[in-house]
């Protein structure tokens, strides 16, 4: 073995070690992986909104040589635990929303299932449907919790008489849309029920977390551990979609069980996705901030109305980082969610500080304006010294230096006055914070072993692009203290440790975390030259986890803002982000997760919208020829810089999390460059010809 003789593996640029396997197209997804005669599902679903199943007739489609099984809530077995009613597939003639399972058909070729499909005929029972979010909606109710468990409603001080005396208000209703992930490889998943196998259930998934994926399979089906393996290497993107197994898995599943021995292929078309892979739901913010002459605020509220599905809650934490984010003596944030008969919403790239940024840093522009105050200078006046929600100090906070070293990036101080014009162009320039806690799971376990002549290192985690073949390497490297060539990772298997999802940017940390601690004890334990064999584990010590400071990752964004007089079509010469996220592992991956965060959060500001249709309750726009995403004409100049941040209290490494910061706080910066372009300002995303037009002159 080699010692080592090279710099420090963490914070190399090294290149992806699944880039080339994913170029040449080598690299095994869900659906596409080698299994012996296959067989192929494709889902019928529900035509109405709410209603009940009242018929179902399934001879014409089993009348088509190569279909195996047309299976429906009248011939499919009963599930083991049906608590979880998203996941209780075809166990109820129940129709809770458009687009809901009610059967699956099981063929030898995808183009028979899907023909057999078209050839089943559900009558039903229609009720009058509710799906239209409104912020006075009569059935709004205050939930438990928010997610995943913070308190629904918090308040300090007296918001109501900070309004009433303050120097300078702002009180508006700001909304943010309805957004559907939409990662590149749609949900899709392999199946093999083998009753005579060692392992009877094998599933090939395209997931977020391969052991959160088999407990909840185990649990829908009456499973123990041991019966269920669920293999993902690979996932083509995510954004928190695949964090959580959606029905889709339990089809499959049953679609399996329906013909023992035959493994089931299914995908979900893209249309299929905006019914039954989640999404944002929309959110409805009150804001309100009151400040004294100097700009320090005096009172900071957020009252968020949002939709849940009447059949599972998923309460967004929108108003969560109002909590922490600027200093103010009075503060208040509630949730109240409308359940309506609408698919069931879920994780969506940073839920809760996405959509929770927008409000209230589009409402601190307003205020900037009202005041007089330079919108960068405005922020740095309500730098908290400590959490104001929790009173701990900052394990650390860099945002002051965040907004200085942007604003000097971008040219802040030279920006132009407002409602600039050159030639047919309006330009405006606008800023926005960031912010995205600091997470470690404990629920993840490694293993190092010296494996001929190599260091293995064993854990399931999940690379959904974000580069966990990579970093994990270089954060193994380092603590073995040997070269990172000599370090092999495998991951993306239940056979392997078990390991917490990849979720709230908590993958590196937690994963990295028990690395660390296997590496080190193995070190320890075998010294520099270990024998073919040797093996350690080492798992994430809750215990050791620093409670008693308030850890987050801070950025600011910038962006110019072009507007056409006579068109109002918008460009984006400009978006750059500054973060101060902890040690970064590495550069190259890090940099890539910033901007596509920072793309994300334009998308959001730009184009996003999933258009509903309250008439028959659904997505209008169901597909990616009209949900419009941003591409390169839409920006031109994207740049990601981090501070050298040493944080010694998150984590072994030092690192915050990345993949979710960057589109936190981008929304709101377009906007207040629109504003400051035009004067018109929009409080309603995306930012749409229509609304821009009459305001221009």
């Amino acid at each position: 073995m080699t010692e080592l003789l090279e710099p420090r593996a963490i914070g190399r640029g090294l290149v992806r070690r699944d880039g080339e396997a994913k170029v040449r197209g080598t690299a095994t997804y869900a659906y596409e992986t080698p299994v012996e005669r296959p067989a192929y599902a494709f889902p019928v679903q529900a035509t109405v909104a709410r209603g009940r199943v009242t018929a179902v007739d399934t001879s014409a489609a089993e009348a088509l040589d190569g279909v195996l099984a047309v299976l429906t809530h009248e011939n499919a077995e009963r599930l083991a635990s049906t608590d979880d009613q998203e996941l209780a597939v075809l166990q109820s003639a129940e129709v809770a929303f458009r687009g809901q399972l009610v059967g699956v058909v099981v063929a030898g070729t995808s183009e028979l299932a899907r023909q057999a499909a078209d050839l089943v005929r559900v009558e039903y029972a229609v009720e009058e449907h509710d799906s239209e979010l409104v912020v006075d909606h009569p059935a709004l109710y205050k939930p438990e919790k928010v997610n995943p468990s913070f308190e629904t409603d918090t308040a300090e001080g007296d918001v109501a008489a900070a309004m009433a005396t303050a120097h300078a208000t702002v009180e508006q209703t700001y909304s943010t849309a309805m957004y559907h992930n939409n990662p590149l490889e749609p949900h899709a998943t392999t199946a093999l029920w083998d009753p005579s196998a060692e392992v009877p259930l094998t599933v090939w998934d395209s997931t977020q977390g391969v052991h959160p994926d088999r407990a909840a399979v185990c649990e829908v089906f009456g499973l123990g551990q041991e019966q269920v393996r669920v293999i993902c290497p690979y996932v083509g993107g995510g954004f928190g979609s695949k964090g959580t197994p959606h029905a889709n898995v339990m089809l499959a599943v049953l679609a399996a069980r329906a013909v023992p021995g035959r493994p089931v292929k299914l995908a979900l078309t893209r249309q299929q996705m905006f019914f039954l892979a989640g999404y944002r739901t929309p959110t409805i913010q009150r804001m309100q901030l009151a400040a004294d002459r100097t700009g320090r605020l005096q009172a900071i509220a957020i009252d968020v109305v949002e939709q849940t599905s009447r059949i599972k809650e998923f309460a967004e934490q929108t108003g969560v980082p109002t909590r922490m984010m600027y200093a103010s003596p009075s503060r208040r944030t509630t949730h109240r969610l409308a359940p309506l008969d609408v698919p069931v919403p879920s994780w969506m790239r940073a839920p809760g500080e996405c959509p929770g940024m927008f409000g209230p840093e589009v409402a601190l522009d307003e205020l900037a304006e009202a005041l007089g105050i330079d919108p960068v200078e405005l922020r740095i006046r309500n730098e908290p010294a400590v959490d104001p929600e929790t009173g701990k100090p900052w394990s650390s906070r860099h945002l002051v230096e965040c907004l200085r070293e942007g604003a000097e990036r971008f040219g802040w101080a030279d920006r132009p006055p407002a409602r600039h014009r050159e030639g047919d162009w309006f330009v405006g320039t606008g800023v926005a914070s960031s912010v995205y806690p600091t997470m470690r799971m404990a629920t993840s376990e490694a293993v190092v072993r010296f494996e001929n002549g190599r260091y293995v290192v064993e854990i399931g985690a999940a690379d959904l692009g974000t580069g966990a073949w990579t970093v994990l390497p270089q954060i193994a490297a380092d603590a073995l203290d040997v070269p990172v060539d000599d370090v092999e990772v495998r991951i993306g298997d239940t056979r392997l440790p078990e390991a917490s999802v990849a979720g709230g940017s908590s993958g590196t940390n937690t994963w990295g975390s028990a690395i660390t601690v296997a590496a080190r004890e193995f070190r320890a334990k075998f010294g520099r030259d270990p024998g073919d064999g040797d093996e350690v584990s080492g798992s994430v010590d809750q215990a050791a986890m620093d409670d008693t400071r308030a850890a987050y990752a801070f950025g600011a964004q910038f962006a110019e803002v072009r507007v056409n007089a006579d068109t109002g079509e918008l460009r984006v010469p400009r978006l750059y982000g500054v973060f101060a996220a902890g040690r970064i592992i590495n550069p190259r991956t890090a940099r890539s997760q910033l901007i596509g965060g920072m793309t994300m959060g334009l998308s959001m500001a730009l184009h996003e919208n999933s258009v509903w249709d309250p008439r028959i309750g659904q997505v209008a726009n169901h597909d990616l020829a009209e949900y419009h995403v941003t591409v390169n004409a839409d920006v031109g100049d994207v740049q990601a810089h981090w501070l050298d941040e040493h944080d010694p209290y998150v984590n072994a490494m030092g690192s915050k999390g990345i993949g979710e910061i960057g589109i936190t706080g981008t929304a709101a910066a377009v906007v207040n460059a629109v504003h400051r372009a035009t004067g018109v300002r929009v409080r309603d995303l995306p930012v749409t010809l229509d609304k821009v037009l009459p305001g221009l002159s």
